[in-house]
């Protein structure tokens, strides 16, 4: 299982086999991260001696994130996983990041950007509250009791890969996952 970030400020590869990482790598980064993932998965898959015919499935971050990382991975993860012939599994960021040290209890995440705002609150793997937009601070009032990732914190891509290898294709589609309305006006008002 081969998982993907490049949603947040790093790209991060790794490659996992029946939950153990063989390989993965990580480098912190706001921009470039076009240039350096398919190096980077080049790479890992060196690393662990692996062909990328012997991957059952490629897994990858959906956003929210940075736009552009965002629609960089997931372009090279779908690319990668029909060229292959392998399901690509989308995983929200949000849920990445709370679920990365297991689904017991609850779990949240919250990424900030310099624009807005994203919460997430998990209960024993479920969502409790789904992904959304939010006020700055609004999340202490949801929070309860959970164990908080974020802000500032970036995906484990082999933690991502290990969650991935257990969902359904079908309801983990790749997909971006937008949760504010976009900021540019066309010419005209459009």
């Amino acid at each position: 299982m081969l998982g993907l970030d490049t949603s947040l400020d790093a790209c991060s590869v790794a490659l996992v086999r029946d939950g153990t990482t063989l390989a993965h790598l990580r480098e912190a980064m706001t921009r470039g991260q076009a240039e350096r993932l398919a190096p980077m998965t080049k790479e890992v898959m060196r690393q662990a001696g692996a062909a990328f015919a012997q991957l059952d499935r490629v897994a990858v971050t959906t956003g929210p994130g940075s736009f552009t990382g965002v629609r960089v991975g997931l372009s090279f993860a779908r690319a990668l996983a029909l060229s292959i012939d392998r399901a690509c599994i989308g995983v929200s960021t949000l849920e990445a990041l709370a679920l990365e040290d297991g689904e017991t209890g609850l779990r949240a995440a919250l990424i900030e950007t310099p624009g807005a705002s994203y919460f997430a609150l998990y209960e024993e793997g479920a969502p409790r509250i789904a992904p959304r937009s939010v006020e700055r601070g609004e999340h202490e009032a949801l929070l309860g009791a959970a164990a908080l990732k974020g802000p500032g914190v970036t995906v484990n891509a082999a933690a991502l890969a290990v969650r991935a290898s257990r969902l359904d294709p079908e309801l983990y589609p790749p997909a971006p996952t937008y949760l504010r309305a976009p900021h540019v006006t066309l010419p005209g008002g459009a």
